[in-house]
């Protein structure tokens, strides 16, 4: 069946927003723990990304970067993650809600002193922008994401992507992302029925959230496996009948036919 409605997640599933993650966590790092240099340990990035998809909350970033330099496994972290961070928070004194309020006062520091820079650090995965445009000439077409949807709407322009700003419901919108679908879902009825949603994400427990709203049914769920997950959420998501796993190399031609 195909879908009257496309729903994408943008962090992990069009954009790939990794290489500003590290940098903003850093600069957290920075004025929580005070390291003898501003300039991250060699490679540091380059561990910190595979372990992205370990993270749920803001105060997280600088800890996992803690936990690496002071010489934790991947391993280990994925095993016990997030508790492996609670010593950290606790050996700096700090409350979560202190730690996560760091993060973004470092974050919005830099988008207000150097917007552009913020926004370069942002790519997006190949060919997902052909994919948005087409699904956009087709059918209704959202972006329901946590990242803020002016900054969604920036990096889309600059990409030649122009969207309805009505389309796109970021952090803003201030609800859980089953909450927005169902009011999606109850824009675009049709002869008094739901729509069939097509909604692509990258976390397995978003997914998850909308497979336990009993009259949203009608939402096809995907995870996209490029995104910011690890293998046994991709295993789960296998193993589940309502979620399908969708690869980086199929989704073009998932869409075209769509």
């Amino acid at each position: 069946m195909q879908p009257d409605v496309v729903a994408f997640d943008f962090d992990g599933v069009i954009c790939d927003g990794l290489i500003e993650y590290f940098q903003t966590a850093w600069r957290a790092y920075c004025r929580l723990f005070e390291p003898e240099t501003n300039e991250p340990p060699a490679g540091l990035d380059e561990r910190f990304y595979p372990l992205r998809p370990v993270i749920e909350t803001g105060w997280e970033m600088p800890m996992l970067l803690r936990a690496l330099i002071a010489g934790k496994a991947d391993d280990e972290i994925i095993a016990g993650w997030p508790d492996l961070a609670l010593p950290y928070l606790a050996a700096a004194n700090l409350e979560k809600a202190e730690a996560a309020k760091i993060l973004d006062s470092e974050r919005d520091t830099w988008i207000a002193t150097d917007l552009d820079n913020w926004l370069a650090q942002h790519r997006f995965y190949p060919n997902l922008l052909s994919v948005l445009q087409t699904c956009l000439g087709k059918r209704p077409t959202y972006i329901v994401s946590t990242k803020e949807g002016r900054f969604i709407q920036k990096l889309l322009q600059q990409s030649g992507v122009a969207m309805p700003p009505e389309q796109i419901l970021g952090k803003e919108v201030k609800r859980p992302k089953y909450e927005t679908l169902r009011l999606i879902a109850a824009d675009h009825r049709i002869n008094g029925q739901p729509p069939t949603i097509w909604f692509i994400e990258d976390r397995i427990k978003a997914l998850q959230s909308v497979k336990k709203q009993p009259d949203l049914n009608h939402v096809e769920l995907f995870l996209a496996d490029w995104g910011y997950n690890l293998a046994p959420e991709r295993q789960t998501a296998q193993a589940d009948g309502r979620i399908h796993l969708l690869s980086l190399d199929s989704v073009v031609q998932k869409f075209d036919a769509a």
